[in-house]
């Protein structure tokens, strides 16, 4: 049975764990992620030392980035979390440890956990949308991890939903991740309850009186209670992340959505509306086959297993 170590490198935590051929994580390690960029290729290289002398026979390690990837799976070409600017990762991971190592992007591997192991596993064809603070997804087309030819595929939540709309980090407008992530959600019921304290009664109580201040788990407690305007904040969100799924089904045809990150927790919540604004938005009306819509099974296990079953690729 080989074994595969995988690195999921996150803005605050470095987390590794031993994976076996089925994804299941046999050890794991956790620590949080130094401030130094240099000092963070260290962690990793830690987290993967002490995992080889607890599993010996392990062969290989993915590590899992946030930013942009290379095609060859070889360097960060950008991180802004992390300050990694042309970081040649594999080159020091396999310096440091004598593992033999691939890098790729943390979503993508999320979503070839998905897709191997998870929800996605009875498909071909599969993408990924992370609603988390941010938005972002990952791609599988016909089996394959689509990386594109840069092998930067798959920043969804950068696709233009508004011309000249609210200003992204990325230095864009109007980009997906502004309507459709956690942050436009904290958003929606920030303005909702600022402009009608009397309909945001129940969000308002949650957060000691405080509209400026509400956060995703007031909304979701309000809504999961049957608070109409929470409620209409996951609406709004729902309305968004359909729109977009619709254009991704028009370019990909995939046989499944797979809605994951933090928002996702939330369950029907989100699924049953983002569900019905596919459907709604979707060309073709009834005649047209329709992907599934469904949530993420692999939870924070997804990145760790993704990256160590890409290292066997």
């Amino acid at each position: 049975m080989a074994l595969t170590i995988g690195v999921d490198v996150g803005g605050t935590k470095i987390a590794a764990g031993v994976v076996d051929e089925s994804g299941e994580i046999l050890a794991k390690t956790r620590v949080p992620t130094p401030a130094d960029p240099q000092w963070a290729v260290d962690a990793i290289a830690q987290g993967v030392r002490e995992l080889k002398e607890q599993y010996p026979d392990v062969t290989a390690v993915g590590v899992g980035a946030p930013g942009f990837v290379s095609r060859d799976r070889s360097t960060v070409l950008m991180a802004p979390n992390i300050a990694w600017e042309n970081e040649p990762l594999k080159q020091r991971v396999e310096e440091l440890t004598g593992l033999e190592t691939v890098v790729e992007n943390d979503a993508n591997c999320a979503a070839w956990a998905e897709f191997r192991f998870g929800a996605a596993a009875a498909y071909e064809d599969m993408v990924l949308i992370t609603v988390g603070t941010g938005l972002g997804g990952g791609i599988v087309l016909d089996g394959r991890l689509h990386r594109g030819r840069f092998g930067v595929a798959g920043e969804i939540g950068h696709l233009n939903m508004v011309p000249d709309g609210l200003e992204c980090g990325c230095g864009g407008h109007g980009c997906w991740e502004q309507y459709g992530s956690g942050r436009a959600l904290r958003r929606y019921g920030r303005e909702r309850a600022a402009a009608d304290p009397i309909a945001g009664k129940r969000m308002l109580e949650l957060n000691d009186g405080v509209a400026e201040t509400i956060r995703g788990i007031h909304i979701t407690e309000a809504a999961e209670e049957g608070d109409a305007l929470a409620l209409s904040c996951y609406a709004e969100l729902a309305d968004w992340l359909g729109r977009g799924m619709a254009d991704l089904a028009a370019l990909f045809d995939p046989g499944v959505f797979v809605l994951g990150g933090g928002v996702s927790d939330s369950g029907h919540l989100l699924l049953d509306p983002v569900t019905a604004s596919f459907q709604q938005y979707l060309t073709g009306g009834p005649a047209r086959p329709r992907a599934n819509v469904v949530l993420a099974s692999m939870g924070s296990a997804a990145g760790i297993a993704g990256a160590a079953d890409l290292a066997r690729i």
